[in-house]
């Protein structure tokens, strides 16, 4: 394997985003270990690990045993469930189940958690390793959703990102949080960016950009921290 390659660890890649990276962004070269519960496309670099993120525990064990002691290069953990009825005018508070709240935590934040944990000698063992998390838009200060829990858990993505960095400041590993509005997810990544603009009145983001946004952090040295991205759609009046 050339010294060139990178070994990539990119969760949610069955569809939308988690998609658009693992056919963007690596080299026919570089490994892809790629975490979703359905099947994702067939990449000839691509090792599907299945997993079930909202059973914290199990699905660590099952891809840190996969993974072994390779290195990691770059780990996007691209995953955020939201709830029933989430960002439309049915949503109700009331109405959420203590399960599905419970559901929510885990797969968003507890495995994310507990996962970072478990590889952080992989992330150690690359040159210049880059840890990538997907926030939102939800997840930051005045915001006007009322999505409670999955706020919550996009807020508290914030703190894991924060407190990594300072955990990975003497390894030299940058640690980044995209938090990210509506994404044009039912377009496929090769749509033309114009087509995409014009369909959605510039009210999604087309996944074009939020590519660029993810290669600008790759492209950094060890010697730069891109900390956090704040990215909205033009005419997002969420923030």
């Amino acid at each position: 394997m050339s010294n060139l390659s990178k070994n990539f660890l990119i969760y949610g890649v069955s569809k939308g985003l988690g998609k658009a990276i693992i056919q963007s962004i690596p080299e026919s070269h570089d490994v892809i270990y790629g975490i979703s519960r359905s099947i994702p496309i067939s990449m000839a670099n691509l090792n599907w690990i299945e997993a079930d993120l909202s059973s914290s525990e199990t699905s660590v064990y099952q891809i840190k045993e996969i993974i072994n002691d390779n290195k990691i290069d770059v780990l996007i953990y691209n995953v955020g469930i939201w709830e029933t009825n989430a960002f439309t005018d049915e949503y109700d508070f009331e109405k959420i189940s203590p399960l599905e709240i419970n559901q929510m935590i885990s797969t968003n934040i507890t495995t994310c958690i507990q996962s970072l944990q478990a590889l952080l000698k992989n992330l150690r063992a690359s040159n210049n390793a880059k840890v990538i998390l997907i926030g939102s838009t939800w997840g930051v200060e005045n915001h006007n959703g009322k999505e409670l829990i999955f706020s919550a858990t996009k807020f508290a993505l914030r703190g894991v990102a924060e407190s990594l960095k300072e955990i990975l400041r003497n390894d030299l590993i940058g640690v980044s949080i995209l938090n990210l509005g509506y994404l044009a997810t039912e377009y496929e990544i090769d749509t033309a960016i114009d087509k995409v603009l014009k369909e959605t009145d510039y009210s999604l983001i087309p996944l074009a950009d939020v590519i660029h946004a993810i290669k600008f952090i790759m492209s950094t040295s060890k010697g730069t921290c891109v900390k956090e991205i704040l990215m909205p759609a033009m005419k997002d009046i969420n923030v």
